[in-house]
């Protein structure tokens, strides 16, 4: 990985989809006084793993509309 002459980076999908990163996510640097730089949700520098799986899990409800109603979707899986 690369940094370009602008100073930008891809993160790679595997560690967006972990870190639960979706387009538009605003993201902070955090330097640690181990000396890593850290990439975080904006806003999130202190929030735990689950706080930040909640939120993306908050993001997504109702996402997966079918358009249908629940008694359709049990006819449909009931035969």
């Amino acid at each position: 990985m690369r940094i370009t002459v602008k100073g930008q980076v891809t993160i790679p999908q595997e560690v967006r989809d972990y870190a639960g990163f979706q387009p538009g996510t605003e993201v902070e640097f955090v330097i640690g006084g181990d000396g890593v730089v850290r990439v975080v949700a904006a806003g999130q520098a202190g929030e735990s793993r689950s706080r930040r799986l909640e939120a993306t899990l908050t993001g997504l409800r109702g996402s997966a509309d079918a358009g249908l109603t629940t008694d359709e979707i049990l006819a449909l899986t009931r035969g």
